[in-house]
């Protein structure tokens, strides 16, 4: 394939000893200009079905066990309310809360759907079964009394305020009144993507569940879309296309491949929004400040275009965005993204935040990790997929009480906010009852003559193109020591064994069968047997585990631990209760070897030496629940950290201090944090200058949003760029309808972010717990850009 792999991590630096700077978990494998994946075993494969691996006891088979138990307390006529009602279909249950009362309610079904049929898969248990072909009877009764294919549950917005059925969008839209940007279609929550979730689910009752009435649903519903995209020309495709539409692609690809019509496949091939995609298929990273999530299931959707249609030409745009992503913008655990969006390539540690690694990007990154490797088998891939699998996804769902994360903060005792049972319903909720119902669906894979390998996850395989069972028993990552053994065969057979050999790896590699100790020489990333297997033979791998770190490329100061493919972080405190203390540091010439293990605890280490304020203790982060962690720490010499110690405890008194009084805050120009603040608008768009979001304000128009109040002195701040202050243009602010007066707009000065702070008359704010601002332009002239507009708590008179 013309480019030979590097299996080792990127340059140490001399400077810090064990310092690692690159791409966190993944070797710098690709030329930089793209290009085909090259390395691997040379063989197509495909994974083993889900339903012929069992896991054993693991930390993945108790996440497994709990969300299970999640799943069937949930009820599915209540997820099927909307569906039901704007059907004229009486309710069975009260539609539930958080985002399933919002106008993408019905998103979480199709969610449901694929968990609960992926969970039969996983586990067996036929109530998730039954379930399924419940909710697949359902679909179909409210398709049948739409009479048209349509089936939906979501919901739109009217301008005065009033929430009605979602279905009337199509029609206004092939009229002619097309209102679509960001996540709103003619005052709808993203519905392409909420459909896309109903495609979804279906497809996977078909294939995990061998239902057919979820197939014969989704045909018809693909039939209405055949009808309304007849009535759309290229141009008005395009402008609904700006909002948000999921993977919708791939739905329309799936059904190509599961009827045999190629019309389908016409449809996918429509559903294709050039702004995005063009840059990606020539090879262009213009990622920068785009949604994250919102894009990476249209690059999942060109690669099954390419599946369907045989053109490979479609994976080209997969391929490199799955190179810009875990190359550029992935952050050490394998999740992405700063308030969903991505920034500019490598700068991450720009973006160390409390609204990092949103989980829906990580499941969509691992999906998509699973269809490159399809295309080519390359152990690089399952670096990657390895290291987010184990430390985000992981990381993003607590065992004990079944409940999910939105975003896994990286920012130094960020606290790891959890769903409710009932009452969230984020897009995270539903990829996330996915996510955990489907863990061995990666650990085998299988090609012609070869059982690979990848994951390191204990299991039990039935390989039915062989006829034989194998059991593999590890506490990887705690413990470097794999075994697998042949517990079944129904007679001795030929054929390879291929376990992937992580890029991490440094030192020697044992290898025994049967007890005797065999050359382990990899070859395009994997150790391989090829002999003749029987009932009782066994294989020992032991990979050597060490500590290391890694660190940013932009950033080579600032450290992650590592204990082979497991991030550790600084336990600092539990997350309950106010947390003031100094963020930690390390002062060493050579991180790694300041480090021992602790005594009697798996993978956990304390500094001896190098730790600021306070020694250190490091544990696995993903297990960090309901606790405070570090997991990117500043490094300093000696010399430097004499230097630079008291700017570095001002910068962090200033940043305490700021996010301490801060109440609430809209990041303008960013399509979440814009809905979750209510904004309404006119002749305003979003736009990014200077690497920020932020949103422009035209004469004649306005913006509003509300944010959250508290008692006592407040002080409202607005960022925007020094050379556009609108000191002369009459800009005014009003409070609850209330003109502030005395808003002092920065003078020009020096190009910079500038923040313009105006005391609130407290007669205003009290007793208020929310706050409508609405800014007005003044003048002729554009205003601002506005990047952001934060409540603050007034500093005491002492300070």
């Amino acid at each position: 394939m013309g480019i030979r792999l590097n299996r080792r991590f990127l340059l140490t630096s001399a400077a810090l000893g064990g310092v690692v700077s690159g791409v966190p978990g993944i070797r710098r494998a690709f030329a930089s200009g793209g290009g085909d994946i090259a390395g691997g075993a040379g063989e197509a494969v495909t994974p083993v079905p889900l339903q012929d691996v069992r896991l054993l006891p693991s930390p993945w088979l108790d996440a497994v066990e709990r969300n299970r138990a999640y799943l069937l307390s949930l009820s599915a006529d209540r997820l099927l309310h909307n569906f039901r009602t704007q059907a004229g279909l009486p309710a069975r249950g009260a539609v539930y809360g958080g985002w399933e009362n919002d106008t993408i309610a019905g998103h979480t079904l199709g969610h449901y759907l694929s968990a609960l049929a992926l969970m039969y898969a996983q586990t067996g248990d036929a109530e998730c079964r039954s379930r399924v072909a419940y909710i697949a009877q359902e679909l179909a009764l409210v398709q049948t009394k739409w009479g048209d294919g349509y089936v939906a549950g979501f919901t739109r917005k009217e301008k005065d305020g009033k929430i009605t059925g979602g279905k009337i969008i199509f029609s206004e839209i092939e009229n002619g009144d097309i209102r679509s940007g960001g996540f709103d279609l003619n005052g709808a929550w993203s519905p392409l993507y909420n459909i896309h979730k109903t495609f979804a689910g279906l497809f996977d009752a078909q294939t995990y569940c061998q239902n057919t009435d979820a197939l014969a649903v989704a045909v018809r519903l693909g039939g209405f879309f055949e009808v309304f995209y007849s009535k759309l020309t290229d141009a008005q495709l395009q402008k609904v296309l700006t909002c948000e539409y999921g993977g919708l692609n791939e739905s329309f690809a799936e059904l190509a491949a599961r009827t045999g019509d190629a019309k389908w496949l016409k449809l996918a091939k429509r559903t294709y929004d050039h702004p995005v995609l063009d840059p990606l298929m020539a090879r262009q990273d213009d990622l920068a400040n785009r949604h994250a999530n919102t894009q990476i299931p249209k690059l999942i959707g060109l690669g099954r275009i390419a599946e369907v249609s045989g053109d490979k030409s479609w994976q080209v745009g997969p391929r490199f965005f799955w190179q810009a992503v875990t190359r550029h913008h992935s952050y050490v655990i394998g999740g992405n993204a700063d308030r969903e969006y991505f920034s500019e390539p490598d700068t991450i540690s720009q973006h160390l935040t409390e609204q990092t690694c949103e989980h829906c990007n990580t499941y969509n990154m691992l999906k998509l990790t699973r269809q490159v490797y399809t295309w080519q088998p390359d152990s690089t891939l399952f670096d990657y997929y390895e290291r987010a699998h184990l430390n985000h996804v992981l990381a993003a769902h607590d065992p004990h009480t079944g409940l999910f994360t939105y975003m896994t903060p990286t920012i130094t005792a960020g606290v790891r906010e959890w769903s409710t049972p009932e009452d969230s319903f984020w897009c995270c909720v539903g990829t996330g009852m996915e996510s955990h119902a489907k863990h061995g669906e990666s650990i085998w894979w299988q090609g012609a003559e070869t059982l690979f390998v990848n994951l390191y996850i204990p299991s039990r395989l039935h390989w039915a193109a062989q006829d034989v069972v194998w059991r593999m028993d590890t506490r990887y990552p705690y413990d470097g020591q794999i075994t697998l053994s042949v517990e079944e065969a129904k007679a001795a057979g030929p054929f390879r064994l291929a376990l992937r050999v992580p890029g991490w790896v440094e030192g020697t590699i044992g290898l025994k069968v049967n007890g005797e100790t065999v050359p382990a020489q990899p070859e395009g990333g994997y150790v391989t047997l090829n002999r003749v297997w029987r009932k009782g033979d066994t294989v020992a791998l032991t990979l050597p585990l060490a500590l290391r770190t890694e660190a940013p490329v932009e950033a080579p100061h600032l450290v992650s631990l590592l204990h082979g493919p497991m991030v550790l972080a600084a336990d600092l405190a539990t997350a309950e209760g106010a947390y003031d203390a100094m963020d930690p540091a390390l002062v060493t010439s050579d991180v790694v070897r300041d480090f021992v293990p602790v005594a009697g605890q798996e993978a956990v280490y304390r500094t001896t030496q190098a730790g600021r304020p306070a020694q250190l203790e490091f544990k696995p982060f993903y297990a960090q629940y309901k606790r405070r962690s570090a997991l990117y720490l500043r490094c300093f010499s000696e010399t430097d950290w004499t230097q630079e110690e008291g700017l570095y405890r001002e910068e962090q008194r200033r940043q305490k201090d700021i996010a301490a009084r801060t109440i609430d805050v809209i990041h303008l120009g960013e399509m979440q944090q814009e809905h979750d603040h209510g904004l309404k608008a006119d002749e305003s768009w979003p736009l990014v200058y200077r690497g920020r979001n932020g949103r422009d304000l035209r004469a004649g128009g306005f913006m509003e949003f509300t944010l959250k109040a508290a008692p006592g002195p407040l002080v409202l701040q607005t960022t925007l760029w020094s050379k556009d202050s609108p000191r002369t243009r009459g800009t005014h602010i009003l409070i609850n309808g209330k003109a502030l007066s005395g808003l002092n707009w920065p003078a020009e000065a020096p190009a910079r972010f500038v923040e313009m702070e105006v005391a609130l008359p407290e007669a205003w704010t009290r007793g208020k717990q929310s706050l409508t601002v609405r800014i007005v332009p003044g003048g002729s002239r554009s205003n601002g850009p506005f990047f952001g507009v934060r409540l603050l708590a007034a500093r005491k008179k002492e300070e």
